[in-house]
């Protein structure tokens, strides 16, 4: 499996390995959608979930007693054991690994194939609960739950889809795990949930795929199943809320030469632009990071980075900014694009004013 390191940008031999556009603490929170609350309980079983979280004794006898029903012959059964293991492992972290080792993780997973919607949902959303407990990923996945989630993301209810998203992302914390969930066919899935799902679907999606696409082979499948299109149209629509996430996904997919030919055709540059231009201070960042990406070893792409009008936001960034700013995007940093867009025209089709020419360190030397 081929994993990739942190990009390590370089130009004309100057490296800028300290270039971070990893800083995705904010941008990408917890993946964990369970909307258990939801789904009404009567008071009897209410009180059965209150009584088992306060005592020990009792969780591990209900515990038993619901991995037993998850085999009922009763479909009512089945679904009720189901939504209450599901509970348990969400409101009680300590329950995920009592219930692992009562073998609740395979007939749950046998769940996730139900044709019963609400029984395929409470089988995904308490394997994701489940999967919140590090000593239980790897269970998880050699249980063989990797293409049952992916099979969610494809029929399940929307709820279903957005924590199969989840899970998957959950379990591609396991290294190993990401070429098998890339090999599942999860990617195209996760594209077209990013594209046409909600918001808590575009996020869940896009979290899952930034994780899954630091393999390679992950961020080809990305790309051939058509990501940009959303991760460009998501970038240019400020008011989704998904502007640092879509940027981060692409950051990632960006080293790849197919992305950033796709990148680049599905109009990528005249946004990346505006968001030098009008975007928060970190949304700044990543953008030129990625311009740094886009034009690296491309006359064209430099080209068309000068004829949108990269040049002046770029110098206007170079001279101002927080201090954070200053210390993660440096001068000479964000002047490499614009000294590689003057070095690919002729200076006099250029169009700087003298003082920001006056003002930039490298303009007029090679580096």
């Amino acid at each position: 499996m081929e994993t990739e390191n942190p990009v390590n940008y370089k130009y004309m031999g100057r490296s800028f390995n300290d270039l971070s556009i990893n800083d995705d603490s904010t941008a990408f929170s917890d993946c964990n959608s369970d909307r258990s609350g939801e789904f009404p309980s009567a008071s009897s079983q209410n009180r059965r979930l209150v009584l088992a979280c306060a005592n020990s004794e009792n969780s591990d006898e209900l515990i038993r007693q619901l991995v037993s029903d998850l085999d009922s012959c009763s479909i009512d059964e089945q679904k009720q054991a189901a939504l209450e293991l599901r509970l348990l492992a969400k409101n009680k972290p300590e329950n995920r690994l009592k219930i692992a080792k009562a073998g609740a993780i395979r007939p749950l997973i046998s769940l996730i194939s139900s044709s019963d919607p609400y029984l395929q949902e409470n089988g995904v959303t308490a394997i994701l609960n489940l999967s919140l407990c590090d000593e239980n990923k790897e269970l998880i996945a050699s249980s063989g739950a990797i293409k049952p989630l992916v099979r969610a993301l494809r029929t399940g209810t929307s709820t279903a889809k957005e924590n199969a998203a989840c899970a998957l992302l959950r379990l591609s914390q396991v290294e190993e795990n990401k070429v098998a969930i890339g090999r599942s066919g999860a990617i195209p899935l996760l594209v077209n949930l990013l594209e046409n799902g909600g918001f808590r679907g575009k996020k869940d999606a896009s979290t899952a795929l930034y994780s899954l696409c630091t393999v390679k082979e992950n961020k080809i499948r990305a790309v051939e199943a058509g990501i940009m299109r959303p991760l460009v149209e998501l970038m240019a629509d400020f008011g989704s809320n998904m502007v640092d996430k879509s940027a981060f996904v692409m950051s990632v997919l960006v080293p790849v030469p197919e992305a950033k030919t796709a990148l680049v055709e599905e109009g990528g540059i005249p946004v990346l632009v505006e968001i030098i231009e009008v975007g928060s201070q970190r949304q700044k960042e990543i953008a030129v990071a990625i311009l740094l990406l886009i034009c690296e070893d491309s006359v064209l792409f430099r080209t068309m980075v000068a004829r949108e009008g990269a040049i002046p936001p770029l110098v206007a960034l170079s001279q101002s900014g927080t201090n954070r700013a200053k210390q993660k995007c440096k001068k000479r940093k964000m002047c490499t694009i614009f000294c590689h867009v003057i070095y690919t025209f002729p200076r006099d089709k250029v169009t700087l004013s003298s003082n920001a020419l006056v003002a930039t360190p490298c303009f007029g030397r090679r580096h």
